[in-house]
């Protein structure tokens, strides 16, 4: 091939060229290769390597991570690269290695030290994020084999976990780095930082079972960067002996053109002047993923050596429009090390943006000129480029010109000046003058890989030695369609002082030119107006500080004010993790109660951990995809499907005639459809689904089908259902003690309310199903992602009109639950085994992360209203309070949801008169559901709320009115409960100590002294959950146990296996009861036909349930083996099974267990509800910058009560994970819905959950000790849910600063914070002179993007 023009165009064959690329070492020759094929889809689907997950689709949580290596001709040196593979196109491959995680280690042949350490460490709960995580860290490595911490919290940035809480991941990694000699505050020598006194308070008095080491680094198997798996030798030869050749790859819909040369691009371009330029696809793919895009041409120029360089000129350094974001920042970080300060302040500005520019997965290979050309409103660097003047060269096929990027470039939403013909080959970026100042900004609702909310970049050019303004650019994104200057400002402002009469005119003048539609796109609006002269602030707080230090006389900045213009730099975060060691001389073999590894973690580590769409394609298999609701609540009028039969590779669709059996359904009521029925009650409501070949026809199908509607009033919102009277019965009631006679007592009463939003479960492996008819009596076996099996079989055997027992169910793992998958998983399976039925073939579908985000339901938002009577003592008397929770459109398990949040309203305070009332709001939304918790913390917070409140108007610390309210031993619940066993005092008093609590506070309140801008709070908050399934018949639990004659042990029980470590728990229960080692115990499933009936693995009991259970079959088979025992006391456990087993006894039994006493009556408030309680306190410090909103949790200290735990690394995991989830929905979590209930946050890139970088920078977690409980299996307790509601610490300390800050402008008393606290919640809560400047739009006048639902 020599490349030219006409060789591309005409191809032999397909007209295709061949791709040429190496998977893990391994050659492929594709000749088919289509440009719309994303490397996942590959990997997956053609190659079955399965290791690599699909999470999002769209870059967002680096499940998808694998590792590209290319040899670079012109540097002869080989780059490493992580990038995530749902976005990196198949055809962009040619002659590159990939590696994924199946490439670097496996249990079969041997683990890579980075696998190894994840799993060792327990940084894998559910592992779906596992082998994202560990090709991330792997690659970090292969670049840098001694990183430092910094280095790996950056290539964690593009990744995401919802199990953990973070924490074991980094300790677990911090093994690699250069501070890994550091202990991490365990205390491993003497030559420990907590031995030489700078530890806790209290080392003085070792207590000798007290552990803190949940693995032991020693054991890891040493790290050796030389034992690499090398680069391909042939892919080394055929890149060199490659004459760089244009290339063409054809799809169905899309051509793919790789030129080689400048020239050669020019002229394409000058052809197809609509053609997409692709380099890292960052952009285009999810254009095309989620826009629906098609672009017949692609151009892929990543590869031309023009489009690539970098040269300094003699103003500032050029670098080529396909420079990647990566490679630009290595080449500024260099110049700013080398060249003196005041030259470098626009690189320094690049270099800020950078660091919280996406992921690093997305900034490997994201381009400069992308970036620019995009022309996106909320570019992180556009305005940087903006205001500093940089200059553009672009090319046609005639020339080429040179354009400024200033106010003329951007034409309009997401267009420029740039003619369809031009290509931007390169842009300048200047070097600063010396009396020139630089800044740049970024608020995001997630410090790490997010979006934008304002982004803003200011340079100001002074005359020398003076404070005289010469030159100012002020550039704004996220302010209008496009990224714009502030130009009337920048011109009122030139030739004055830098000083407060500049400032103040600087901010009335931008309130005026930066103006925003209160119905803006995004929101946010009054927040988004705050911001730009909260920014502006910040940077003239910078530019005098910076000419002070180049000794001009300008006003000084008050020393209150410095911290304000501080850039944001993280810490790397330390920890403690306490737990009361087993007694010394406990037998080896007795694992119950060591922090052993969850059984699957070498396996997620590896990716041979086999998920629901991991199981292999069946030889006729077809992919379904949901036709759902586009409209809230509407008639269907006609449903058009010719266009998408008529597509390639379908099968057929499926709609409401097409079920054989009942198309009613729902997990208590059957009030749903499984397919809707001539009426849509929420958007995302299923009507239908198309059947393919492949996954891309099924969804391509979905879209071309045509749905006509009647719309009807939709209610979308709990104020809508509340003046609508839209209701569901029955509301619950709770009362005790004599209201009346209680307010009457009181010295003072207040009333109050909040709303707390909902939130989305955000498991990383999404809902899935694989339905396969087994041909004969109406069977069929189902594989799927459920937290309960048994409702599934019903379900599906209700919808296909046959008994359940031809409806197998099998569930081997999930990627993580939440609740999410207790009783919604049935909206796709029922669709699924419909399908699966009619065409007689195998079915499968796993959900897109936007797909399972709009159909799925999430936690339930709450607003809740109360009325509390307290004495001068600050001793709560009276409580009336009423929540009212936004259902959606069917009951699902809302009533249960509402009852739990009943039992929880008075969290752990004793009110003696007290009424609580609950409402559930039917609403066109998706229906809401279980979510951990199950309503718990959201009646936990409003409690908190109103004790915050009665300490505020008193005038008192929150921390001492909350002890004064604390229950003591022996006292009634509102539902008569005796709360006896109680610990909830001791955790109080150890978390005091613990975090040392007095001292903190005395630190806060002088930091808070000192600063004007920046607050510190301080919060210490209890909870008491109540355990148990408050529908008492699901407090069952079965096993059944097998013991083979080699001895080997199977195990089953009715509990299934999302991350939590439910199964490794009852392979250690099976192990202690037997008295033989766990390698003997094997769990495969959780299987409908081998354990019937079973409970939802929900509601925190699961171990107490099905280990108990375990028990009951384990204590039945050691009593048979008994005799075998006592005739051959020195023989092995093999030796008594065979003997047994000649002996015709039966080595298989079933265990059964139910809780004892439960059973309760709303009507007479009478019996018992829950078999007890689990206690924990927490103690958070944050800190938060009043002019932007941004939060730092600085520190959070937790006190568990466990009881006995049965394995303290999975326990201490869960109270991480639950704590980091709370972190989530108490902080930053928020789901947007439009006033048409169109669900707009539908992904990680709208929706933020906590990232590695959110977790606090000293997290304390310590399991109380000599705490047993007498109520479940071997003296444990439940851990799963109620650690989550611990969150709210950090919610009140946040609640705590932004009181300290109100109190500087003069304002006191309560006030409503509502949940969660984002950035734009808090900076509006904290009143001052900017925020007066920019008074919110009247309600009414207008309709908001998004409405609090």
């Amino acid at each position: 091939m020599n490349g030219t023009t006409a060789d591309t165009e005409t191809r032999s064959g397909s007209g295709s060229d061949e791709l040429v690329f190496f998977v893990n070492g391994k050659k492929i020759v594709e000749r088919n290769a289509d440009p719309e094929t994303s490397l996942l889809t590959y990997l997956r689907r053609k190659l079955g390597l399965t290791g690599t997950k699909l999470g999002c689709a769209e870059g967002g949580c680096g499940a998808c991570t694998v590792m590209l290596s290319r040899y670079q001709t012109h540097t002869q040196q080989l780059l490493h690269y992580a990038v995530n593979a749902c976005l990196a196109p198949l055809c962009s491959l040619h002659l590159v290695a990939v590696t994924t995680v199946e490439g670097i280690g496996s249990v079969a042949r041997k683990l890579h030290p980075v696998q190894e350490r994840i799993a060792r460490a327990h940084g894998s709960q559910c592992g779906f994020c596992t082998p994202g995580i560990v090709m991330s860290m792997y690659a970090l490595l292969r670049n840098n084999p001694t990183p430092k911490m910094a280095d790996v919290e950056e290539a964690f940035q593009g990744n995401l976990c919802r199990c953990t809480g973070y924490r074991p991941i980094l300790e677990g990694y911090k093994t690699f780095t250069v501070e890994g000699g550091c202990c991490g505050g365990r205390g491993r020598d003497n030559g420990c930082c907590m031995a030489n006194g700078s530890g806790a308070e209290e080392s003085s008095e070792e207590v000798v079972d007290e552990s803190t080491s949940l693995f032991n680094a020693a054991d890891f198997t040493p790290f050796d960067p030389t034992q690499e798996v090398i680069f391909p030798p042939e892919l080394m030869s055929l890149t060199k002996g490659e004459r760089s050749a244009s290339l063409c790859f054809r799809g169905d819909r899309a051509t793919w053109l790789q030129p080689n040369s400048l020239d050669e691009f020019l002229r394409l371009k000058w052809k197809h002047p609509d053609a997409r330029v692709v380099v890292g696809n960052t952009e285009v793919g999810i254009e095309v993923k989620f826009k629906n895009m098609v672009y017949p041409v692609i151009l892929a120029p990543a590869f031309i050596p023009e489009l690539n360089e970098v040269r300094k000129t003699e103003d500032g350094v050029v670098f080529g429009a396909a420079c990647t974001l990566s490679h630009m920042g290595a080449v500024l970080r260099q110049e700013v090390e080398t060249l003196p300060p005041h030259r470098t302040e626009v690189f320094l500005a690049i270099l800020e943006q950078l660091r919280w520019f996406a992921g690093l997965q997305i900034r490997n290979v994201a381009a400069v000129g992308g970036n620019i050309m995009t022309a996106s409103p909320i570019s992180d660097l556009n305005p940087v480029f903006m205001a500093t003047g940089c200059k553009l060269t672009l090319f046609d096929k005639d020339g080429s010109r040179v354009v400024r990027m200033d106010d003329s470039f951007f034409t309009g939403y997401r267009r420029t000046t740039v003619r369809p013909q031009e290509v931007l080959v390169s842009i300048e970026i200047p070097y600063s003058k010396k009396t020139q100042f630089v800044s740049a900004f970024k608020q995001s609702p997630r410090r790490e890989d997010d979006i934008s909310i304002v982004t803003a970049a200011m340079s100001v050019t002074f005359h020398p030695g003076t404070d005289m303004v010469e030159a100012l650019m002020l550039s704004y994104g996220g302010m209008a369609a496009t990224t714009t200057l502030a130009t009337q400002t920048e011109k009122k402002l030139l030739g004055r002082r830098w000083g407060e009469e500049l400032l103040q005119d600087a901010c009335s003048s931008l309130v005026e030119e930066l103006t925003l539609d209160p119905s803006a796109p995004g929101g946010m609006v009054t927040y988004r107006r705050t911001l730009t002269l909260s920014l502006f602030y910040k940077f003239y707080l910078t530019v005098l500080q910076k000419l002070r230090d180049q000794g001009v006389k300008a006003e000084e900045v008050r020393s209150d004010c410095q911290s304000a213009a501080d850039l944001f730099h993280p810490e790397t975060p330390s920890s403690v993790q306490v737990y009361q060691a087993v007694p010394e001389g406990w037998g080896q073999d007795d694992v119950v109660g060591r922090p052993i590894m969850h059984l699957s973690a070498l396996k997620q580590a590896t990716g041979e951990a086999v998920y629901c769409d991991d199981v292999p394609l069946y030889e006729n298999e077809l992919y379904l995809s949901l036709i759902t609701s586009s409209r809230a609540h509407a008639h269907i009028l006609s449903i058009d499907t010719s266009a998408a039969e008529s597509m390639p590779g379908v099968v057929c669709c499926v709609f409401a005639d097409d079920i054989p059996g009942s198309n009613a359904t729902g997990p208590i009521q059957y009030d749903e459809t499984i397919l809707a029925d001539r009426q849509v009650t929420c958007v995302g409501h299923i009507i239908g689904a198309v059947v393919a070949d492949t996954q891309l026809h099924a969804q391509r199908a979905t879209k071309a089908v045509r749905i006509q509607y009647e719309e009807l009033q939709p209610v979308v919102t709990i104020q809508e259902a509340i003046a609508a009277q839209s209701f569901y019965q029955p509301i619950r009631t709770i009362q005790n003690g004599d209201l009346e006679a209680g307010f009457k007592q009181a010295d003072h009463i207040l009333e109050g309310e909040m709303h707390i939003g909902g939130q989305e479960h955000f498991y990383l492996e999404t809902n899935v199903t694989l339905a396969v008819p087994r041909g004969e009596d109406g069977e069929m076996e189902l594989f799927v992602s459920t937290q309960c099996a048994s409702k599934t079989q019903s379900l599906v055997a209700k919808a296909l009109g046959v008994p359940a027992n031809r409806v197998v169910v099998r569930v081997k793992r999930m990627g993580g639950g939440f609740g999410g998958k207790e009783s919604r998983t049935t909206v796709l399976s029922t669709v699924v085994a419909v399908a699966a039925n009619k065409l007689k073939r195998p079915v499968r579908c796993m959900l897109d992360r936007d797909e399972d985000m709009l159909v799925t339901g999430g936690r339930h938002p709450f607003f809740g209203k109360y009325k509390v009577g307290f004495l001068n003592s600050g001793k709560v008397v009276a409580l009336d309070v009423s929540y009212y929770s936004n259902a959606g459109n069917s009951m699902d398990l809302s009533l249960s949801i509402m009852e739990r949040a009943l039992f929880h309203m008075e969290n752990s305070y004793s009110v003696a008169n007290v009424r609580g009332r609950g409402f559930l709001c039917r609403t066109n939304l998706p229906s809401n559901t279980a979510f951990r918790g199950f309503g718990g913390p959201q009646a936990m917070l409003v409690a908190e709320s109103w004790i915050t409140d009665v300490a505020q108007s008193l005038g008192r610390p929150a921390d001492e009115v909350r002890r004064l309210n604390l229950y003591v031993e022996g006292e009634l619940t509102p539902y008569n409960q005796i709360l006896n066993q109680f610990t909830l005092d001791r955790c109080w008093d150890e978390c005091l100590s613990r975090s040392g609590y007095q001292q903190c506070r005395a630190a806060v309140d002088l930091y808070n002294r000192q600063n004007r801008w920046t607050k510190r709070g301080l919060a210490i908050v209890p909870t008491k959950f109540g355990i148990g399934f408050t529908s008492f018949f699901l407090n069952q639990a079965g096993a059944l146990v097998h013991i083979y004659t080699d001895g080997s042990v199977l195990l089953t029980h009715g509990g299934t296996e999302m991350g939590q470590g439910l199964h490794t728990k009852m392979v250690q229960v099976a192990s202690r009861v037997l008295g033989i080692p766990c390698s003997k115990i094997h769990i495969s499933e959780t299987s409908t036909s081998t354990v019937p009936n079973t409970s939802p693995t929900a509601a925190s009991a699961s171990s107490d349930l099905n280990g108990a259970a375990v028990q009951n079959a384990c204590e039945i088979l050691e009593k048979r083996l008994e005799p075998y025992k006592t005739q051959n006391p020195k023989g092995s456990w093999e030796d008594w099974v065979r003997a047994a087993y000649f002996d015709r006894v039966n080595l298989s039994a079933n265990g059964f267990y139910k809780t004892p006493d439960l059973c309760y009556d709303f009507d007479s408030n009478s019996g018992q509800v829950f078999n007890y309680f689990t206690y924990g306190v927490a103690c958070s410090e944050v800190e938060i910058d009043c002019l932007t909103g941004a939060h730092k949790n600085l520190s959070s200290t937790i006190v568990m009560d466990v009881g006995h735990s049965l394995n303290p690394a999975i326990d201490i995991g869960q109270v991480e994970g639950a704590f980091i989830q709370g972190l989530g929905l108490f902080t930053m979590e928020e789901l947007h819905y439009s006033p048409q209930g169109v669900l707009l946050t539908r992904g990680p890139g709208s929706y933020k959950i906590p990232a590695f970088g959110d977790i606090p920078t000293r997290l304390t977690v310590s399991l109380l000790r000599d705490a047993p409980n007498d109520k479940a299996i071997f003296s444990s307790k439940a851990v799963g849910e109620p650690p989550l509601f611990l969150a709210a610490a950090n919610f009140y300390a946040i609640k705590d600063a932004i009181t300290v800050a109100r109190g500087e402008s003069g304002i006191s008393g309560p006030f409503r914070l509502d949940s969660p606290a984002s950035t734009e919640r808090i900076r509006n809560a904290c009143s001052d002179r900017f925020t007066k400047l920019c008074p919110p739009a009247e309600p009414g006048t207008f309709s908001p993007w998004s409405v609090q639902v």
